[in-house]
């Protein structure tokens, strides 16, 4: 082998060794890069693992009202709002899409005569000031929906969580006062109130009111006749306050 031979083998060989060096370095450089990466990702994956979501605890069921049924129950509201209740809780179960389970809300009135300077008009009066009564049926969004309605206290019953549905015979009971065709009378006059008569045979005497009879609108005054005290019954058209 002639001297210009053997240098052109040896330099092969140099470039040979050389080429392994830096295949071998890029290797051990592309794994030292991989190896961030993995441990990033997995730092990744922990942080971005959602939390398991918080349940709301659920309503229990009164005794006597089961699952599904059916029932009236009355609401506590801040007294002199129970018609802004009635309206709030119509627009929330319609907005709410709960008609399925609120079926009714109502705040229980009578009518009533009232006789005021001479006049009779009818009225409209709350049977029980505070209260509004809802015909649903109970369960854990019914209960929410009625309970967050602005100015709702709360259900009528021991635990708040646990209403207590109206018996039959209560809600009879409150139906019957509603639907009353006659009127019954509201005499602004008590026992002890000194009026003045301003009409029939007795009409400008004085005298005290002894009793009052609100359902057929009659009151009796004691009246000095022949100076002594006499009960006369009147109509509270004919008398008026002094």
């Amino acid at each position: 082998m002639s001297a210009e031979e053997q240098k052109q083998e040896e330099n092969a060989e140099e470039k040979t060794e050389e080429a392994v060096d830096e295949a071998k370095n890029k290797e051990g450089e592309e794994k030292e890069e991989e190896t961030p990466e993995a441990d990033g990702s997995k730092e990744e994956e922990k942080v971005s693992l959602p939390k398991e979501p918080r349940q709301r605890s659920s309503t229990r069921f009164p005794e006597g009202a089961k699952k599904g049924e059916r029932h009236w129950y009355a609401i506590h509201t801040y007294s002199g709002y129970e018609d802004a209740v009635l309206r709030y809780l119509k627009q929330r179960i319609d907005t709410l899409m709960m008609n399925d389970k609120i079926f009714n809300v109502i705040v229980p009135k009578e009518k009533k005569v009232k006789i005021k300077n001479g006049k009779r008009r009818v009225i409209e009066e709350k049977i029980y000031h505070g209260y509004v009564l809802v015909d649903m049926v109970m369960s854990e969004d019914s209960w929410y929906v009625v309970r967050n309605t602005p100015r709702v206290t709360g259900f009528v019953g021991a635990d708040p969580t646990e209403p207590t549905p109206l018996s039959k015979e209560e809600v009879d009971s409150i139906m019957v006062r509603i639907k009353g065709d006659e009127p019954k009378f509201k005499i602004d006059f008590r026992v002890g109130d000194v009026v003045k008569i301003i009409d029939g045979p007795f009409k400008d005497y004085d005298g005290k009111v002894s009793g009052v009879d609100e359902e057929h609108g009659k009151i009796k005054v004691m009246v000095p006749i022949f100076g002594r005290e006499t009960a006369v019954e009147l109509d509270s058209l004919q008398v008026m306050k002094i």
